[in-house]
C-alpha cells in the first residue's frame, strides 16, 4: 500500500545508521522502514543528533536543529500521505518525541527506547495534548544513563499529553531486550491496526 506506515529508525549518541537494524526483525508485515545517521560526524564512526555535555542538561535548540534535518529528509523521500512511526533509542528516543511534537498529524504513534524529553521540551503542548497520540515508552531499571530527573520528567509529559503505554524491565541497564521488541510489535500492532 502506498500510504502504509515508515518506521523510521533514530540509533542512540555517538552511534550510527546500521545500530538498529537488527530491531527490524519485530516490526509487523504491512509497515516499512529506514534508518536514519544522526547529522554530527563526532570524528570515529559515531554519530550525534546534537551535541550532549553531560550532567549539563541537553539543548532543545539542539534537539529543535536536528528535528528539522530529520522532516528534512522526510519531505524529500516519502509521499506527504505516508504516516511515519518514528523509532529511536536513547538520544534517537528524544528525537523521536520531538517529531511527535513538531508535526503530531503525520505521526500516528511513537516508540521511544530509553529516552527522554528536554527540560524546555517538558513544557505544555496544547494541541498534542487534545490528540494524545500512542507512544511506548520502555526502559530499564538498571539504566544509569538516563538521571532521575530526566525519567521523573519525561513520564509527566508523557502522561500529560500522549496515550502512554510504558514499560519497566527490572533486568535491563541502557539497551534494548528481546522481551522489551516483544512489547513493542505488539504496540505497533495494535495503534496501526495490523496483523
Amino acid at each position: 500500500m502506498e500510504d502504509a506506515p515508515v518506521v523510521l529508525l533514530l540509533h542512540g549518541y555517538g552511534s550510527h545508521e546500521r545500530d538498529l537494524v537488527g530491531l527490524t526483525s519485530w516490526l509487523p508485515s504491512g509497515v516499512s522502514w529506514a534508518s536514519l545517521r544522526a547529522p554530527g560526524d563526532m570524528g570515529f564512526g559515531g554519530y550525534e543528533w546534537f551535541p550532549l555535555s553531560l550532567p549539563d542538561e541537553p539543548s532543545q535548540a539542539g534537539a529543535r536543529e536536528a528535528v528539522e534535518a530529520i522532516w528534512e529528509w522526510v519531505d524529500g523521500s516519502l509521499a506527504p500521505e505516508v504516516p511515519v512511526v518514528p523509532l529511536g533509542f536513547s538520544q534517537g528516543g528524544l528525537m523521536a518525541l520531538e517529531m511527535l511534537r513538531t508535526r503530531p498529524m503525520r505521526v500516528p504513534a511513537a516508540v521511544c527506547l530509553s529516552g527522554f524529553v528536554t527540560v524546555e521540551g517538558a513544557g505544555a503542548d496544547a494541541g498534542l495534548a487534545g490528540l494524545r497520540p500512542p507512544v511506548f515508552w520502555g526502559r530499564g531499571l538498571l539504566d544509569q544513563v538516563i538521571w532521575p530527573a530526566a525519567v521523573a520528567r519525561t513520564a509527566t509529559w508523557l502522561e500529560a499529553h500522549t496515550t502512554l503505554s510504558r514499560h519497566e524491565y527490572p533486568g535491563l541497564a541502557h539497551g534494548v531486550e528481546p522481551g522489551e521488541m516483544d512489547d513493542v510489535a505488539a504496540f505497533l500492532r495494535s495503534v496501526l491496526s495490523l496483523p
